[in-house]
């Protein structure tokens, strides 16, 4: 079993180029969270707390077990702490680019425009209308950032991402996503308590820097670390060959212990 979590303001459709090839060696999961795709938009505080809750939910309500978690930027962040926090259904977790520095404002990196905007969602009504603006008028530059090659935004996604930009609601909950940013930096004082297989892998356009991922590869035990060769922060869309490769070999001493 494979489970599949986004980045913040994407959704599953982030994972369209990987999942043929994984649904070969896996039964796949991709999942939206809350305030994004086509899940509801509830009132609510979304922090590290409200989505690794979320996360958790969904596993045990479709019974999931020796499950393979494998997130991208905020997906990765949600799988490290699970697998921190022992979640029995977990065995092993593939980080890609987890977003858990610069207090939660990695994502400023990524552009001019983009610094400017997660600068305004600072700052109260003028936040809640430049993130309302954006989401009715999403732009290919919000995104071109965190790609090494701006290319694979094809138009049908770019399409799709701005239709559910514009739902009721949708900017509140992103609003509140990016106020409570840096909760996912705090959250990495958890890693330390893992115990299961960890792959960090790394787009090496991503927006963190290379001190920030050795952090992460200091302070998760027994972790390995791979860096993709342009990649940037969207791996699955930007390198999907890479991350297929990767988490297939990632998985294989699992397939081979329980072969024997």
């Amino acid at each position: 079993v494979l489970v599949l979590l986004h980045t913040l303001r994407t959704q599953l459709d982030l994972f369209e180029k990987v999942v043929p090839e994984l649904a070969k060696s896996f039964t796949v999961y991709a999942v939206d969270y809350p305030g994004h795709g086509y899940s509801d938009i509830p009132a609510a505080k979304y922090d590290v707390d409200y989505f690794v809750g979320t996360i958790e939910g969904f596993l045990d309500a479709l019974n999931l077990h020796d499950l393979t978690l494998a997130g991208v930027s905020i997906g990765a962040s949600i799988a490290l702490i699970l697998a921190a926090r022992n979640n029995p259904r977990v065995s092993r977790v593939v980080a890609i680019n987890p977003y858990d520095y610069a207090k939660g404002r990695g994502m400023a990196r990524s552009s001019f425009l983009a610094r400017l905007f997660v600068r305004a969602a600072e700052i109260p009504i003028i936040g809640e209308t430049v993130i309302a603006l954006a989401g009715l008028f999403f732009s290919a530059s919000l995104v071109a950032g965190g790609f090494s090659d701006p290319r694979p935004i094809s138009p049908e996604l770019l399409k799709e991402l701005s239709l559910v930009g514009s739902r009721r609601g949708h900017y509140r909950a992103f609003l509140s996503l990016l106020r409570n940013a840096e909760t996912w930096e705090t959250a990495t004082k958890a890693y330390s308590n893992i115990k299961i297989p960890v792959l960090l892998l790394w787009g090496d356009r991503d927006w963190s820097r290379p001190d920030e991922r050795e952090h992460d590869r200091q302070i998760v035990p027994g972790a390995k670390m791979a860096t993709v060769a342009k990649g940037g922060h969207f791996l699955p869309l930007d390198r999907p060959d890479a991350v297929v490769e990767h988490l297939l070999a990632f998985q294989a001493p699992l397939v081979r212990k329980a072969s024997s």
